[in-house]
């Protein structure tokens, strides 16, 4: 059937064909005419605060959309107040929830026309939870009202979590979680990283990567594990997605024992199990030099060091206290690679 199209000179538009029009600005939820209701990211309106027990809300915008019914646009001018809150319990603790409404008589059949922020207190609990608005309500929560038993207090303090946020179309959406019907090219923001759906997972776009981080290489032998003692044994790892770069640095003291059998360290990560080996490099430094590799089986949670049997001989075998030389006091084994990780 014919629509009027926004906006022709001499068509009258309903409400709900204004609505409906507006959904065009502001994100889709997935369905067809339907939008993600929210402030504006970085609009500090519609800010709920406590005055003693006065409920505040500052002035701003907001997007309340509702199924089939498009986007109501709400402007609030200046700070409004649902209210006191209700007096704390006894003994049990309470979430109450403040909530912009809106009030459609041709949905609702409420008999109004309106919008208003509203405080609906909650029910004492020894696991209290917020309520949700009961009947045919157009409305989108603001915050979170945590009331402590008079046992516990008495005092409340307010929460925002709860307030969505929403953009326009191809907009980087700020949310706690992952928009439920994503598409392909979505992105948002999750407040540590920046995600995009490349239609069946979230890829992530990281940030410059920073300083390493520290972990505690445990280095073990196949027949009797060996001690640190007054040694020194540091592991540093960068870790971008699924990619490890892994460095790990050895030094035994005058305390250090040395076990027996073939070594082993601990990585950071465990390696993924794709039917791959990885190789990294490694160094000991002794009485000689020795160059030699790190072997990382698939699925692997350490690695080994392989060095050569002798300083003419090429072949190769599992480093173990004498092996390629006596490991003592002052030497240094230094590895180092990179691996792709489980997960």
């Amino acid at each position: 059937m014919p629509v009027d199209p926004w906006a022709i000179d001499t068509l009258v538009f309903s409400g709900l064909e204004a609505r409906n029009n507006d959904s065009m600005f502001v994100m889709a939820n997935g369905s067809a005419l339907g939008s993600i209701s929210g402030v504006r990211p970085g609009d500090p309106g519609l800010t709920v605060t406590l005055a003693g027990t006065t409920i505040n809300c500052s002035a701003g915008v907001a997007a309340v959309a509702y199924s089939g019914q498009g986007v109501y646009r709400a402007a609030f001018p200046s700070s409004v107040s649902p209210g006191t809150y209700t007096a704390a319990h006894a003994t049990l603790n309470r979430i109450d929830l403040v909530y912009l409404r809106v009030w459609d008589n041709s949905v609702d059949a409420s008999g109004l026309a309106k919008g208003d922020v509203v405080y609906l207190a909650g029910t004492p609990s020894a696991s209290p939870v917020a309520p949700t608005p009961a009947g045919t309500q157009i409305y989108m929560p603001l915050a979170t009202i945590s009331v402590l038993s008079v046992a516990n207090g008495g005092t409340a303090s307010v929460s925002t979590a709860v307030r969505p946020n929403t953009v326009a179309p191809g907009g980087i959406l700020p949310a706690a979680t992952a928009p439920s019907t994503p598409y392909t090219g979505q992105f948002y923001d999750n407040g540590t990283d920046l995600l995009r759906w490349n239609g069946s997972s979230w890829d992530t776009y990281y940030k410059v990567p920073g300083a390493w981080t520290s972990y505690t290489p445990t280095w073990t032998a196949t027949t009797t594990n060996p001690g640190l003692g007054n040694g020194t044994l540091v592991g540093r790892y960068s870790k971008i997605g699924r990619q490890v770069t892994v460095h790990i640095n050895l030094v035994p003291g005058s305390t250090t024992t040395y076990g027996s059998g073939n070594y082993n360290w601990a990585l950071p990560f465990a390696a993924a199990n794709n039917g791959c080996s990885y190789i990294l490099q490694a160094h000991l430094l002794g009485s000689d030099r020795w160059m030699g590799q790190m072997v990382i089986s698939p699925g692997a949670s350490t690695t080994s060091a392989f060095f050569n049997l002798s300083t003419t001989n090429t072949r190769i075998d599992f480093m173990t206290p004498a092996r390629p030389e006596t490991f003592a006091n002052g030497s240094q084994l230094r590895i180092t690679g990179t691996y792709e990780s489980a997960t």
